[in-house]
């Protein structure tokens, strides 16, 4: 006679046990360039925009959110896409228009705009003429 193991907890085990797993206590970004501006998305879901405070310092802009943790009633196995408190900064240089920032959030991304000022913006083509 045959005795079947339940083999689900050993493939759920095998699964947690994965050394590829990356973990972060705090939201992963991407920072991109246009012509006109910088900017900062942090995939950040789970949140409303009122969590985040962000704060635009002399040369950085500082991002931080104060959650409080709610109550856990399941047995967690594993958390990795959970967020409470946490803070990134971003230094900034002498390109960006502070006083113009922006920030959005939509769908789990808090993005950030940061202009450049009119002397970082890409210039045509001057051409000379030969006197």
């Amino acid at each position: 006679m045959t005795t079947f193991k339940n083999t689900w907890p050993s493939l759920f085990n095998e699964f947690l046990a994965d050394s590829n797993f990356q973990t972060a206590n705090y939201p992963l970004a991407n920072i991109l360039e246009s012509e006109n501006n910088f900017e900062i998305q942090l995939a950040a879901p789970g949140f409303i925009k009122e969590d985040f405070k962000i704060e635009v310092l002399d040369k950085a802009i500082k991002l931080s959110v104060e959650k409080e943790a709610t109550a856990q009633t399941e047995k967690v196995h594993r958390k990795e896409f959970s967020y409470g408190n946490f803070s990134r900064t971003f230094r900034l240089n002498n390109l960006i228009d502070t006083e113009a920032i922006e920030a959005s959030y939509s769908s789990g991304i808090l993005s950030i705009t940061l202009p450049k000022k009119e002397e970082a913006k890409p210039k045509e083509p001057r051409l000379l003429q030969i006197v």
